[in-house]
């Protein structure tokens, strides 16, 4: 599809249908360091945050402006397990199998162990970012944005409003989108994005040269969830074993035996290991006593125990 098709198919607004389609198709389907590709808000002084993004379309040759990514993060007596899940891929996973055995094994024990191990949704798009306060050199530049389903549950609501009195609107459009106005608060220590909201419809550029310029330097969605992206069940199988102790299986190569050694050492230097499995400690708590917390008070957990395997 070329920019002129883009830029046609925002006037006929046949893609808001389409993109709630799948959504739909998608919730009945079973189911390394630093990247500058990236982009994530950052807090003020006040306990604040704040910032103005754009949703962008999809990618020059994909069909979807998001793609969607299971993972695992939890600890076990062997180490951490953080790692992409198989059934991303409509494929069998080690982990899911083994939670699928300990929930139906009618053990409140086991229930807790499933809920630690649990598979965490996440969602990629690209954006452009308008307004960063916090970074003001992200302005006008290109960014993958990794989110939750509390954002992305604010995205099918301007798509797909409850209400008759509302117009429909494709947050991914150039032309017709609108801006999203990110608004982060600290809620019992964790990120909460209540507070974040739509603009009104309008166009991101008022050239479409420029446009195109956004649109061209877009990163591809479909690379994120590509098969390279994820180690072969038997690969998972032996980590998962190794992390929970089986040591009838545990056949540790040198790089298993010494990760958790490499990012704890690193990780000193700014935070006790203490506090680390105390922050761990009070995320799998809230997980237990607050059933109804959020997936992206969940993600900030995730991403900060995912960046100490990442070190």
């Amino acid at each position: 599809m070329g920019f002129s098709d883009l830029k046609k198919q925002s006037s006929l607004g046949s893609l808001t249908s389409k993109l709630v389609k799948e959504v739909e198709k998608m919730n009945n389907t079973a189911g390394s360091g630093a990247d500058d590709r990236l982009w994530k808000p950052e807090m003020d002084k006040s306990g604040n945050g704040y910032a103005v993004i754009r949703f962008l379309p999809a990618p020059d040759g994909e069909d979807l402006p998001w793609v969607k990514l299971f993972s695992h993060a939890f600890q076990g007596p062997g180490g951490w397990y953080i790692e992409n899940s198989l059934t991303t891929l409509n494929q069998k996973d080690p982990v899911s199998e083994l939670n699928r055995e300990l929930w139906n094994s009618g053990s409140d024990k086991d229930k807790e162990t499933v809920r630690k191990q649990k598979r965490k949704l996440s969602f990629y798009s690209n954006i452009y970012v308008v307004k960063d306060p916090a970074n003001p050199q992200n302005e006008g530049k290109v960014f993958l944005y990794k989110f939750g389903k509390k954002i992305f549950d604010k995205i099918m609501d301007v798509m797909q409003p409850e209400f008759e009195d509302e117009t429909p609107i494709n947050p991914f459009d150039f032309w017709q989108g609108a801006n999203f106005k990110l608004k982060l608060v600290k809620k019992d220590g964790y990120w909460n994005y209540d507070k974040s909201e739509f603009d009104r419809p309008s166009a991101l550029l008022d050239d479409d040269d420029a446009l195109e310029g956004v649109w061209k330097k877009q990163y591809s969605l479909s690379a994120i969830t590509a098969a390279d992206q994820f180690k072969s069940y038997d690969d998972l199988k032996k980590r998962l074993d190794y992390v929970l102790g089986n040591k009838s299986t545990r056949k540790a190569t040198v790089e298993e035996e010494t990760e958790y050694d490499n990012y704890a050492a690193t990780e000193s230097k700014r935070v006790t290991e203490e506090e680390v499995f105390q922050k761990l400690e009070q995320s799998y708590t809230k997980s237990q006593s607050v059933p109804e917390s959020t997936d992206d008070d969940e993600d900030d957990a995730l991403s900060y125990f995912s960046k100490l395997a990442d070190m």
